[in-house]
């Protein structure tokens, strides 16, 4: 099995197909690589395509101490993945959880980035969310903890943004929920302490976002209520980003969308490859309402 091995040596599977220009996909805490069967599948024909897994969850290493899990190293797993893979340049995918992650990578290394996709980014990044989001990662942990993930997945995966897939694609959302069921008890609840609950709040972040001028592109679902702020946030600060919503779709908008997301993805790598991707125009940020 496919592994390469981080710089403070915890071991990351991972898939890839296809050549050309590299895309690697990032995934949420209720996903693993798997998620992305289909992006790897579509984009496989015209990219290298690399998808893998975050540690903590199998057949990545399962580090035993929470503290080896944080926002700056799922950051860097991603960097360790390209230099490990020789990859000079991508574009990266990332969902939720890597979604985060992908908008770190761009913070801290930009020349690496050829485009950021960062989507269904911001949950508990409010001020006015922190507390309860602190409360609600510590209670899911340890229920995690306490109940086996196999337990916990039967309600994680019925959430407020979760029922959108459940309704839309029973089908597809039975396999979400059974896969979420197989992630491992300890991993999960070691992410949930270390990368989720200690995460910084994206207000926090701003000074950062005005630096960043990798191509972007925000996407969110209209029914993620706790994204929509975030990405207005990002879209507002970030000189190079662009802003999608998808209607009437919850968290996992590539799963619960899978035709509209591939063919927002399509179009943003090939505006960016073809040096067409914009960055804001400085009239538009007047504060102005008619611009008079």
């Amino acid at each position: 099995m496919p592994h390469i091995t981080t710089d403070d040596g915890v071991k990351l599977y991972y898939e890839e197909v296809g050549t050309g220009h590299p895309i690697v996909f990032v995934h949420e805490f209720a996903d693993d690589y798997r998620g992305y069967e289909a992006e790897l599948r579509y984009f496989g024909r015209r990219y290298r395509c690399v998808a893998f897994n975050a540690r903590g969850y199998p057949p990545s290493d399962v580090p035993e101490d929470y503290r080896r899990y944080s926002q700056e190293r799922a950051r860097d797993d991603i960097r360790d993945v390209l230099k490990a893979l020789n990859i000079q340049q991508a574009h990266v995918v990332g969902i939720s959880m890597g979604g985060f992650a992908t908008l770190h990578f761009g913070f801290a290394y930009p020349q690496l980035a050829s485009s950021l996709v960062v989507a269904g980014c911001g949950y508990g990044a409010q001020a006015d969310k922190r507390q309860q989001f602190q409360e609600e990662t510590s209670r899911t942990a340890g229920m995690i903890e306490s109940r086996g993930m196999a337990e916990v997945a039967k309600s994680y995966s019925t959430g407020p943004t979760r029922v959108q897939y459940q309704n839309k694609d029973p089908r597809g959302w039975q396999r979400f929920a059974e896969l979420l069921g197989e992630h491992s008890t300890q991993g999960s609840g070691n992410t949930m302490r270390g990368v989720q609950a200690r995460r910084p709040s994206l207000w926090d972040l701003t000074e950062q976002m005005k630096k960043l001028d990798v191509p972007t592109l925000i996407a969110t679902g209209d029914e993620d209520d706790p994204c929509l702020e975030p990405g207005l946030l990002m879209k507002r600060l970030i000189p190079s980003a662009a802003l999608v919503v998808f209607p009437n779709t919850g968290h996992a908008l590539n799963l619960e969308e899978p035709l509209l997301w591939q063919q927002t993805l399509t179009e943003f790598f090939h505006q960016v490859e073809s040096g067409r991707w914009p960055r804001r125009d400085p009239r538009a940020v007047t504060g102005s309402i008619l611009g008079m």
